[in-house]
């Protein structure tokens, strides 16, 4: 793999399956534990929106969001569900500075290269006001690796998770969770849910 933050490869499979993966009809559960823990209004950044499903929920719930995703193919699809623009932004162009009350990442980070993850998490806390809150699912695993479909996953495991999240820190609080979830494939997997504070 030559790019440390993305994998061309895993963005070129969601442009070619953008109208299908954005039609599946699932919702993050974590989307509403977490926005439970905002003020309304608050700004989120969505990092790989995806669809538009949490997007649309996080709108319907009264928040800012600024929806961004890496293929255009998937922004397109979120644009037309959200009814807003949505940016095409891959994790490694993240420039803002104490910007967001909140970052939601749910199943996206989990397609950075575990060589590049630590920066890519330093970009995140560095777009977070003092005090923001950043959620990111990532599936478990021994290693990056590609799934029966082609896509990269950086695979971590729990204590390898923790490293990046401390080399990007420090955070006001790191709190991981992890519990069974599936995913597009249909596979069963072990996920690992992440709330950090700045």
């Amino acid at each position: 793999m030559t790019n440390p933050f993305h994998d061309p490869d895993t963005l070129a499979f969601y442009d070619r399956e953008a109208e299908a993966y954005a039609n599946r009809g699932d919702r993050a559960g974590y989307v509403y534990v977490f926005l439970e823990r905002l003020a309304k209004g608050a700004t989120i950044l969505e990092l790989g929106c995806g669809g538009g499903q949490d997007a649309e929920a996080m709108l319907a719930e009264g928040f800012d969001v600024d929806a961004t995703d890496g293929s255009p193919g998937l922004a397109a699809q979120a644009e037309r569900r959200i009814g807003r623009p949505v940016r095409v932004m891959l994790f490694e162009e993240l420039e803002a500075v104490a910007a967001y009350d909140a970052v939601w990442a749910n199943a996206s980070l989990l397609h950075v290269p575990l060589d590049g993850l630590a920066a890519v998490l330093a970009r995140v806390r560095r777009a977070l006001k003092p005090g923001g809150l950043f959620y990111a699912g990532y599936k478990a695993g021994d290693g990056g690796g590609r799934d029966a479909l082609g896509r990269y996953f950086n695979f971590p495991t729990e204590q390898v998770l923790r490293a990046a999240y401390e080399a990007a820190g420090p955070w006001g609080e790191l709190e991981l969770r992890s519990g069974p979830g599936g995913g597009y494939d249909r596979e069963p997997r072990v996920w690992l849910h992440v709330i950090a504070t700045t």
